[in-house]
């Protein structure tokens, strides 16, 4: 579950001996959920009336869309998301911008820069792309082709497909949102709610990949953690912990009709009728890192790495001219990547709201000390200097360019390499470092 399903709105702010004026929260929520449990115990923070004053916002896109435009922020005021993030975590903009940055770089830095964005399937927009989509279906015939919904999430309405005729019923189905894409209102404009219902249905035809790195026969995919703070410019933190998300029954393409065998979110894994929610199908980033160390050696490995930290920036940079920047705002984003049987890490989707439901106790621990580290990066408390490469398990990864380790170098002939300040999978000794980081919050004053 999301946070969407779970707050439309969470609203805090530090006591008032820090920041001047009054507190507020606003939430509708029956059910308790990780971030709500963090800024519960949060020192110094407290929850405020429904319509009060507030400094720190975690609100779903929905209270976002029909807010923030209308919303006057103070200077210290934060807010949990850009205002139109959806340039990357819409699954059609998404590939449209990385399309269009790799034209870019093609046409600037050369066709080597440009290969350095290879990372995402081929996809096409439905139904605007639909006639590129036969074309390049055509050319690959027996290939098998994924269809998604570019505004949903949990596998909600994804299915493959081999044939065109697969997908003729569907079409039939959908055809009323392409009159809806094209309808205009009274004065010749299409509202923005028309805008909406048709950016809703629309889908995207995307290439499958058929061989996938597999574990104990299984099929999964990686859900990274990225915090950026600024997009002018470029600041961007990635978090060590993760996790791998297994499908609950070994892959196969004689069937491409079974959602456990290739869909590996937990939303669809946890219906499967032997799921068991003891083990879960989840590892941590940790344990991953070691087992693919083990099997193919550490350098192996640090290149994989290296390539999956490519994606995060590549696809940021894709973003960086077209989000609307704002100093009150930032973003903690999903990534979701799968690896291939070569090794190759592939972009399938980014998340603008990353579910924080846990789904054991390891993964309820693990995404609060997510969210805590959030907190801190983003410092309403005024305790970091702006200056800091880690604090707690984030890794400052750019900052206007790349960040590069302090404590360690490599000299070959003569020259020394700087290694990126990136520890995806790595130790995270997370509570000592913020001993030694944070300056104690007084928190309120008791009488």
């Amino acid at each position: 579950m999301s946070v969407e399903a779970v707050c439309s709105c969470y609203l805090i702010k530090p006591d008032s001996h820090h920041r001047e004026g009054r507190t507020c929260v606003r939430f509708k929520c029956s059910l308790t959920n990780t971030i709500l449990d963090v800024l519960h115990q949060r020192a110094g923070w407290v929850e405020v009336k429904e319509d009060g004053e507030w400094d720190f916002n975690w609100c779903d896109v929905g209270w976002l869309r029909e807010n923030y435009d209308h919303s006057y922020m103070e200077e210290h005021v934060r807010i949990c998301h850009f205002r139109n993030h959806y340039e990357l975590t819409r699954k059609n903009l998404m590939v449209k911008n990385l399309k269009r940055y790799r034209k870019t770089l093609e046409r600037e830095a050369g066709r080597l820069e440009a290969a350095k964005c290879d990372f995402f399937p081929c996809t096409f927009e439905l139904p605007s792309e639909y006639h590129l989509f036969v074309e390049e279906f055509k050319r690959s015939p027996g290939s098998t082709w994924i269809m998604k919904p570019v505004a949903r999430s949990q596998g909600k309405g994804i299915f493959l497909f081999r044939k065109l005729k697969d997908i003729m019923e569907w079409k039939k189905v959908k055809h009323f949102f392409s009159e809806a894409f094209n309808s205009v209102s009274h004065n010749g404009t299409r509202s923005e709610e028309q805008r909406d219902e048709a950016q809703v249905e629309s889908y995207v035809a995307q290439h499958y990949i058929e061989d996938p790195y597999l574990i104990n026969g299984r099929k999964f995919d990686l859900r990274v953690y990225v915090l950026v703070t600024s997009y002018l410019p470029l600041k961007a933190w990635l978090y060590r912990d993760g996790f791998a998300r297994f499908s609950n029954t070994r892959f196969s393409l004689s069937s491409i009709d079974d959602q456990y065998v290739h869909l590996t979110n937990v939303a669809v894994q946890k219906t499967a009728p032997d799921y068991d929610p003891e083990k879960g199908c989840k590892w941590q980033m940790h344990k991953l890192r070691l087992y693919l160390t083990a099997k193919h050696g550490s350098e192996t490995v640090e290149a994989l790495f290296k390539d999956i930290d490519n994606i995060f920036i590549r696809s940021l940079q894709s973003v960086q001219k077209v989000i609307i920047n704002d100093k009150h705002c930032f973003e903690l984003y999903g990534f979701d990547i799968l690896l291939d049987q070569d090794l190759k890490p592939w972009l399938i989707e980014v998340n603008a709201s990353p579910s924080l439901t846990a789904s054991s106790q390891e993964d309820y621990e693990l995404k609060c000390r997510l969210l805590e580290d959030t907190l801190h990066v983003v410092d309403m408390e005024g305790r970091l200097t702006g200056r800091e490469k880690r604090v707690g398990g984030y890794d400052l990864m750019w900052n206007e360019g790349p960040v590069y380790r302090e404590d360690v170098s490599l000299e070959t002939l003569g020259s020394t390499y700087q290694i990126p300040n990136t520890h995806l999978g790595c130790v995270n000794d997370r509570k000592k470092q913020l001993r030694q980081l944070l300056r104690p919050f007084p928190g309120p004053k008791r009488a």
